[in-house]
């Protein structure tokens, strides 16, 4: 069967006769009587009875509407997403981070995002950076927030913000206690809590510490600054950290202490270069970047103890 065959045999069993379908067609009675009949003959099956006047589908009439009819909701539902395309929804984004940025900025992108697109679909995950890069060339998929570089010729990587460095401590360690004050030399110079090569800050904050001559006394390695965090608070040994993993961190035990001149890292949002960003997917970057603007505006909290303002920070240097 053809386009307008299939046309014509929809308009027949959804108005009953061949004289409405003819007017729901606009076209004359008899055409539509001549081309059931040519369909029938092609097909070798007969589609209706004619009881009085009036066509009665037959089983295999049913059989066939079911199918066609499925296949109308499928071209209804394209020209639905296609209608909606222009306002974003109906629409997927893929979407990966690393582990700080998934505290707190990406989830609060993530619903700005469904609130301005509502129809907007989101698939989310935290990645390594390894697996980041992997899924980004290949396709798989559209954009990341990365609070680490990421080094490929397919991928446009684009500043956004910034990520400081913070000391986290256990609450009460000797270090808070100095009548001149913290002092980094000294907290450098304790048991150190450090990172795996997968944490997204590994590389930045390790090459920070060896620009310093530290010579690293080592207790934990943990694979995130969230764990850091946590790993601080119980005394086991001193943290430095991302402002990002310092303000998902809320329970007691932990202090975050400014560091005087600390450097700053970019956070980058990245897409693959050799395929254009959904509307969607540009309107995430968007976001996350006045997302981030938004929670560092706010101070680094420790339970209800303000530490350091990382925002009043960025803005002396």
């Amino acid at each position: 069967m053809n386009l307008r065959q299939i046309e014509v045999f929809r308009a027949v069993m959804t108005t009953g006769s061949t004289t409405e379908a003819a007017r729901l067609l606009h076209v004359s009675q008899p055409g539509i009587s001549r081309l059931v009949r040519h369909v029938e003959l092609q097909l070798g099956v007969a589609l209706f009875e004619r009881r009085q006047g009036r066509l009665v589908p037959t089983a295999e009439a049913r059989a066939l509407h079911a199918e066609i009819e499925k296949v109308y909701r499928g071209v209804q539902h394209v020209r639905d997403v296609a209608a909606h395309l222009r306002f974003g929804t109906h629409t997927t984004l893929r979407a990966l981070s690393s582990a700080n940025t998934a505290l707190q900025l990406v989830p609060r992108t993530i619903a700005a995002l469904v609130g301005e697109f509502a129809g907007a679909r989101v698939l989310f995950e935290a990645l390594p950076t390894r697996e980041i890069v992997k899924l980004l060339v290949t396709e798989e998929a559209d954009v990341a927030i990365s609070s680490a570089p990421l080094d490929h010729p397919a991928l446009a990587v684009e500043p956004i913000g910034q990520w400081q460095l913070l000391c986290a401590l256990p609450a009460g360690h000797p270090l808070l206690a100095r009548p001149g004050g913290f002092a980094l030399e000294d907290a450098l110079a304790e048991r150190l809590i450090t990172y795996s090569p997968e944490a997204p800050q590994s590389a930045v904050i390790d090459h920070w510490l060896e620009s310093r001559g530290v010579a690293r006394n080592v207790a934990v390695e943990v694979r995130s600054g969230y764990a850091a965090c946590s790993m601080a608070a119980t005394g086991v040994g001193v943290a430095f950290v991302d402002d990002l993993s310092a303000r998902a961190h809320r329970p007691e035990g932990v202090v975050f202490a400014a560091i005087d001149g600390a450097p700053h890292f970019p956070i980058y949002g990245v897409r693959n270069q050799h395929r254009p960003l959904s509307r969607l997917g540009d309107a995430f970057l968007a976001l996350a970047a006045q997302q981030l603007r938004e929670l560092q505006a706010r101070p680094v909290q420790a339970g209800d103890r303000v530490i350091a303002d990382a925002a009043q920070e960025d803005g002396e240097d």
